[in-house]
């Protein structure tokens, strides 16, 4: 089966930092990107920062560049999003997907929730 896997969520405080994991199977990972989404409740799902699938294109949204550092590692099938001095604002779940390209990542995972409050 086709399946992304997010993990690595959890509660923080503003400053402290934390690793997701997306865990790929069902295709061959070296094809595909690898995009990182958040959804609040009662807010639009949104963006979060997306890597190609060599490796070299990474996007991120304005709010987390500086901060957080999106990468894959090919031998894991893994995609990673490293995120440091995280935000309450940053609260959302994690939602790790998968596609031929950044502009269309059709493969979906469940989320992690990441909750950052003191």
């Amino acid at each position: 089966d086709v399946q992304v896997v997010a993990s690595g969520g959890g509660l923080v405080q503003p400053g402290q930092s934390l690793r997701l994991s997306c865990a790929t199977s069902g295709f061959y990972f070296d094809d595909y990107a690898i995009g990182w989404f958040r959804q609040v409740p009662g807010k639009e799902r949104e963006a979060v920062s997306c890597i190609s699938d060599d490796g070299e294109y990474m996007w991120y949204r304005e709010s987390v560049k500086g901060r957080f550092t999106i990468s894959r590692d090919s031998a894991k099938k893994t995609g990673y999003l490293q995120m440091n001095s995280l935000k309450p604002e940053d609260t959302a779940l994690y939602i790790c997907t998968a596609g031929r390209t950044c502009r269309g990542l059709t493969i979906v995972g469940q989320g992690t929730q990441v909750t950052v409050s003191s």
